[in-house]
């Protein structure tokens, strides 16, 4: 893993990657069919939410989450009835290989705050277990086990948290793995995902409830964020705050603002053969696309802690966002006479700087790393 890293560090030192385009999202859902019956598959459709096609229906049983590694050109499908999480091309969806074995049940994975991938269990003994981005397990990060456990995320302290589907519950342990207790543990019937928000309330899918309900940051239960869904699982993000849920029960994925206000079916019911949607995401391909390549670099320096944005893009763009490496955006910033980027509380790990003006944009890859 470290010649992986260092091979890596050289090569964005010695090139950098912009990329104009207008955003064409891609949409990628995994469906878990019956269950812990066939049929299975995951899918990828357009920008709109149409044209659907099954990237892979051979490979992967009863899929639970996909998760891009954009800098290998690949996405991970944890199955929970094989305890296997697998490796795909990011192009057409073909089966590479195993990334990781002998988990009980996978379900959620994430890149946490360290780098690493955290991958929840639905059965075994319920830990959170790590591993390095090319498959190399690293540790139980947990030691008490949450069961059933299907949605993970971090507050902003790094503190980490995790739900279980059949507790009706949301568990925090420390960055450290330590075990803090119950952070939710009433108004719940069947958790799935959890993600915070920008001002520290944490959504939840509540499958059995047939909504999404929003706490505080101390767990208080404040309401109900969205009604109307159907066995709600799968969410991600758009820049602006809008999102995408599957809605389960209608074999469909929905819209909604920022507000939790419903704007359309996204994805219209049983399109592609879509039966139980159970992990949505929102993908950017401009992000891994090396055409278009200039000898031009727009934030200095490509490798280090704080990044400066060069005076001629803060004149010609609105605003900047900052990707990890899975995709998510983990910050906008508004151009103005100078500008940085301080990133000594993330992990250490390859970034993508993308500026934007009235649909043009740029990108350029950077890695954060400490000294």
């Amino acid at each position: 893993m470290k010649n992986l890293n260092t091979l890596i560090l050289a090569c964005i030192l010695f090139s950098t990657s912009w990329v104009f385009a207008q955003v064409d999202y891609e949409i990628y859902v995994s469906d878990a069919g019956g269950f812990n019956n066939p049929p299975w598959k995951v899918m990828r459709f357009d920008t709109n939410g149409d044209n659907p096609e099954t990237l892979d229906d051979s490979n992967v049983a009863w899929p639970q989450d996909i998760l891009f590694l954009e800098d290998q050109d690949i996405f991970l499908v944890s199955s929970l009835n094989t305890g296997v999480i697998t490796r795909h091309e990011i192009e057409d969806g073909a089966f590479i290989d195993n990334f990781a074995t002998g988990i009980g049940g996978p379900t959620r994975m994430k890149i946490g705050p360290d780098g690493l991938i955290y991958v929840l269990q639905w059965t075994g003994n319920g830990t959170v277990w790590r591993y390095e981005q090319d498959g190399t397990f690293v540790d139980e990060f947990t030691t008490v086990g949450v069961s059933q456990s299907i949605g993970l995320d971090w507050d902003t302290s790094g503190n980490l948290y995790v739900s279980s589907f059949g507790g009706d519950s949301v568990r925090k342990f420390n960055s450290s793995g330590a075990d803090q207790g119950l952070f939710i543990n009433s108004n719940l019937i069947g958790p799935t995902n959890i993600e915070f928000l920008d001002n520290g309330d944490l959504l939840v899918l509540d499958w059995n409830g047939n909504d999404v309900k929003r706490f505080d940051s101390n767990g208080n239960f404040i309401g109900v964020f969205i009604t109307g869904l159907n066995q709600p699982e799968g969410i991600d993000f758009y820049p602006n705050g809008d999102m995408l849920i599957g809605d389960g029960g209608n074999s469909a994925v929905n819209k909604y603002d920022s507000n939790g206000a419903f704007l359309e079916v996204f994805i219209t019911s049983g399109s592609g053969g879509l039966i139980q949607p159970n992990a949505v995401i929102i993908r950017d391909p401009n992000l891994s696309v090396a055409d278009n390549e200039l000898n031009i670099v727009f934030v200095t320096p490509t490798v280090g802690e704080r990044f400066t944005i060069h005076s001629s893009i803060i004149s010609e763009y609105e605003s900047v966002e900052i990707f990890d490496l899975s995709g998510k955006r983990v910050e906008t910033m508004k151009l103005g006479d100078t500008l940085y980027w301080e990133a000594g509380d993330r992990a250490e790990g390859i970034y993508f700087v993308v500026a934007s003006n009235n649909g043009s944009r740029i990108t350029q890859k950077i890695v954060v790393k400490k000294k």
